[in-house]
Parts: C-alpha cells; sequence; structure tokens
C-alpha cells in the first residue's frame, strides 16, 4: 500500500477550454498500469472544447450538474453520480451546466512512450453550447 499526498490543482489551459476550470491530478499509472485519472472543476458556463481520446475516456460526475456533447448532437445532462462512457476516437466536448458548477473524475489510458492520448480540436461555438443548455 501507499499513500500519496494531494496535488496541486491547477488552472486548466485557455488553449483547450472556455472559462474557468480546474484540475487536480489524482492519480498516474505506473507499468503496467495506464491509467490517468484527474479531478476536474468547472465554474458554471465552463467546458471543454471539441477533443477526442485515443482509448476512450469514462468520466465520473462527482458534484452538481454538467452537459456531455458529440458531435452527432447528442447531448446528455449528467449529474452527481453518473457515468458516461466516450468511446475511443469520439469527438466530444463536457462541462457545467450554464448555471451551476459541475465536477467530475475524467479516467483515461495513457499512450506508451509518453504520446498524448488526447487529441484537441476547435472550441465549442457559443451557439452550440447554448443549445446544449436548451
Amino acid at each position: 500500500m501507499e499513500l500519496r499526498p494531494v496535488n496541486p490543482t491547477a488552472k486548466a489551459p485557455a488553449a483547450a477550454f472556455t472559462g474557468d476550470v480546474y484540475v487536480t491530478p489524482v492519480y498516474s499509472g505506473q507499468e503496467p498500469s495506464r491509467m490517468t485519472v484527474a479531478l476536474v472543476r468547472f465554474t458554471p458556463g465552463a467546458h471543454t472544447n471539441w477533443h477526442s481520446h485515443a482509448v476512450g475516456q469514462t468520466l465520473h460526475v462527482t458534484e452538481g450538474v454538467g452537459l456531455v456533447g458529440t458531435r452527432d448532437g447528442n447531448v446528455v445532462r449528467v449529474r452527481a453520480g453518473d457515468t458516461v462512457i466516450c468511446p475511443p476516437g469520439e469527438e466530444h466536448w463536457h462541462g457545467a451546466a450554464a448555471d451551476t458548477f459541475m465536477s467530475h473524475l475524467a479516467m483515461l489510458e495513457s499512450l506508451p512512450e509518453g504520446q498524448d492520448p488526447t487529441t484537441w480540436l476547435e472550441p465549442l461555438t457559443d451557439e452550440q453550447y447554448e443549445a446544449a443548455n436548451g
């Protein structure tokens, strides 16, 4: 068994997020594990850019109300306790609803040899976000 101290929280990069988003790393697996886990906190209205993950991503909502959307226009409203599975390569976005905070655990696998498992794409438009809040 190993007890690790809490990692520092950092503001998420504006190049990949709209609004104020904060990330606290929870776990970064050591071989043979490739699991990476982070607690991500979104302020009301904050959200990611469009992106995809080479090996997929699992989001487990821990607090608040949020939204997860895909390129085909499907949007799900998520609440504390909900888990969303985003399959490998699926372009999606996620974040807080317009009027509430949302936090989730973001879980994904790293790739071998330091390759980035996340492909960041363009920002979600204001119109896309407003329609999702519908």
